[in-house]
């Protein structure tokens, strides 16, 4: 007993060091970081940590220099222990003695929950469960313990029970612990499986701080009426369509396919494609155009759509499974018509089972070109990078080094499209100082001249890099892979120039300022907050890290619900450990600020913003497009686990629905 009491004594010391670390971590997050970064760790795991290691400290600790000092006395000889009387078990039956260690054992079990399921947003009754099952679980090993105890003290000789009588009790309440575990999870299973039909504007409706005055609730096809309480005109996304008449100015026809193809090295990739070839071909057309769009469905048993990813088309075109449209499955076709009204760099995938589609080829990209041709001819290149199953990246299918003749002084643009999932993707230009002309499809104002600067494009962007060329060969980096890019000279020739060290490009302060139709100071009609984290849960009977949106998945997310004609601001506060480039569909948003620091140089608008774990950025767009409009993670296979929202206008409905017990899965 006395070399276990000094055990114990020794011990007490280890907990002390990463408790002292996590606390000065959570008083450093408090002093440099929003208060929704650190509340659940001050006001649940502080305490979780503190109060044990008190009672330690001040409970057990003295108990323990009393036992140790009363079996020391006991000892014969310093190797002999000799045999204690029942007043030194009794003190060590205490349950002073006994219960702070098992209570700290709790309590860091109760802390590991929280840690992997973070009550975000922050309400006390989220966590009154797992908290009220810590203080029912001390108090319940208190009772057994005082029980214990009085037998003790009742002893004149302390014999100990025997052997089988301790594990039974032990195996016994594992055992009750063990079923209850067994039901209590399938029962969570089971209510974690979503319903086979899902109204995708269904869900929890925000409205921004603003109460409309009519809360009446349309049943199914759900809506909210007007502001000024009178019955709004309701209308179905399916009414919400681009020109239906006149003659296009350009028709396309994408076809979707199984199809084996080729790359450049001559590996062979099994791949979904649109006409035969990855990626799709390149939608081209001039600004203000009238584009009509036919895909067809040839043999992809999971149905396919084209969504045109970040041009602001009418909300019926928008080519999302179960939200615009029915997904088009094998033998069926189905038209698109929209105006080219953006010009910039954009491209198209399918929106059914996205996560599979892209990866597997679906995709291509889309340019649109201003109505008047440029002074003089450019050099325009479009780099769309993807990583293929079984080979490296790829600049479309060419997964080796690429060479292009151009000659001095001709002016050079580069489309760099990232297409990969969860990937961001870097791209360094070699040789020659370089302007960034445009993000996600927006031309910026007067940008800066750049060199050794690394360009770092998350999922789903775009960024347009304009130069021009130099007598000397310049290198396009992609991926930091030396055996790739693309090599440009006067002749083809040249060899693969050294990479420099370079900086990150960073937008927020990245040219001159130009007037926008709103600001960081304007009065906003709405303004939502969009915390993502992660958790560990269970989502439609997968047991996984969820990516979470306010603390929750789909369908449960948050629906931001707004009027057409409001400007809205939403700050988007990252709580994970990932990064989380998130997708309006139908607008551009407005980069007002970024940690608190506002956007200083060109006007930043973008559709597929980028958050940092520990980031927090407020943008603001104008509700212009009406419909119901996907908001999600661009890291796909974060949105098929319930990374995805919508942004619904007020009076809108939707004929369309998501599920197991439908054709249409969009993520």
């Amino acid at each position: 007993m006395h070399r276990k009491t000094r055990k114990l004594l020794f011990w007490v010391w280890f907990p002390v060091i990463p408790a002292a670390a996590i606390l000065g971590a959570i008083v450093w997050m408090q002093q440099t970081m929003l208060t929704t970064f650190w509340i659940d760790h001050a006001l649940i795991q502080a305490p979780l940590l503190i109060l044990p290691l008190l009672t330690i400290w001040f409970v057990a600790v003295p108990k323990l220099l009393k036992l140790r000092a009363i079996t020391k006395q006991a000892l014969g000889e310093p190797e002999k222990a000799a045999p204690v009387d029942s007043t030194a078990h009794m003190r060590a039956a205490a349950p002073g003695l006994i219960i702070p260690f098992q209570m700290t054992a709790l309590a860091a079990l109760t802390s590991f929950y929280f840690a992997l399921a973070p009550p975000v947003p922050f309400k006390w009754l989220d966590i009154s469960i797992p908290l009220a099952a810590f203080v029912l679980a001390t108090a319940g090993l208190w009772w057994r313990h005082q029980i214990r105890f009085g037998e003790v003290n009742k002893m004149e000789t302390y014999t100990a029970p025997a052997f089988w009588k301790r594990n039974l009790v032990m195996l016994s309440v594992l055992a009750v612990l063990g079923a209850s575990g067994y039901y209590l999870f399938n029962y969570v299973m089971d209510k974690s499986e979503l319903p086979a039909e899902i109204d995708m504007a269904s869900g929890t409706h925000d409205y921004g701080g603003v109460m409309p005055a009519d809360m009446s609730m349309h049943n199914h096809q759900s809506s909210m009426t007007a502001m000024n309480g009178n019955s709004a005109k309701m209308i179905s996304i399916a009414d919400l369509t681009g020109p239906r008449e006149g003659t296009p100015d350009r028709h396309f026809t994408l076809t979707a396919q199984k199809k084996t193809v080729t790359l450049s090295s001559g590996k062979t990739v099994d791949a979904w494609t649109y006409n035969g070839q990855i990626p799709g071909p390149e939608l081209r057309m001039k600004e203000g155009e009238l584009i009509e769009v036919t895909l067809m469905n040839q043999d992809i048993e999971q149905g396919v759509t084209a969504h045109w990813h970040g041009l602001d088309v009418p909300n019926a075109e928008d080519g999302v499974a179960g939200a615009t449209q029915n997904a088009v499955m094998p033998g069926e076709t189905y038209t698109y018509r929209f105006r080219a009204e953006q010009v910039g760099t954009f491209w198209y995938h399918s929106h059914q089972d996205s996560r599979e589609a892209v990866s597997m080829g679906l995709f291509g990209a889309l340019i649109v070109e201003p109505r008047t041709e440029p002074l003089q001819p450019v050099k325009d290149i479009t780099v769309m990078t993807h990583r293929w199953k079984g080979a490296s990246i790829a600049i479309g299918d060419s997964d080796q080094l690429e060479r292009m003749t151009i000659a001095p002084g001709t002016p050079v643009r580069m489309r760099l499209i990232n297409t990969d999932d969860w990937v961001n993707q870097n791209y360094t230009l070699v040789g020659t100082h370089f302007e960034v002309a445009a993000i996600d499809g927006t031309e910026l104002n007067k940008p800066d001249v750049l060199t050794n600067t690394r360009i770092v494009v998350p999922t789903g962007g775009r960024y347009d890099i304009t130069f021009i060329m130099p007598e000397r060969p310049v290198y396009l980096n992609v991926g930091e892979n030396r055996n790739g890019g693309i090599l440009m000279s006067s002749d083809g020739s040249g060899n693969v120039p050294e990479t420099p060290k370079t900086v990150d490009f960073d937008p927020l302060s990245y040219g001159s300022p130009a007037a926008t139709p709103f600001d960081a100071s304007s009065r906003f009609d709405r303004e939502f907050t969009l915390i993502l984290d992660n958790k560990l849960g269970i989502y439609n009977r997968n047991f996984d890290f969820l990516y979470t949106l306010n603390g929750e998945v789909f369908p449960n997310a948050p629906m931001f619900m707004v009027k057409e004609g409001d400007i809205v601001k939403t700050t988007f506060i990252n709580r994970g450990n990932v990064e989380h480039p998130m997708h309006l569909h139908g607008h551009h948003v407005l980069v007002l600020s970024r940690n608190g620091k506002p956007s200083t140089g060109s006007p930043w608008w973008s559709d597929t913003l980028n958050v940092l774990p520990g980031e927090t950025y407020e943008v603001a767009f104008v509700a212009n497009n009406p419909g119901l409009w996907m908001d999600h993670c661009h890291n796909l296979v974060h949105a098929a686990a319930g990374m995805s929202m919508h942004l619904m206008y007020e009076g809108v409905t939707t004929p369309y629905s998501v599920g197991s017990g439908t054709q249409n899965h969009p993520e």
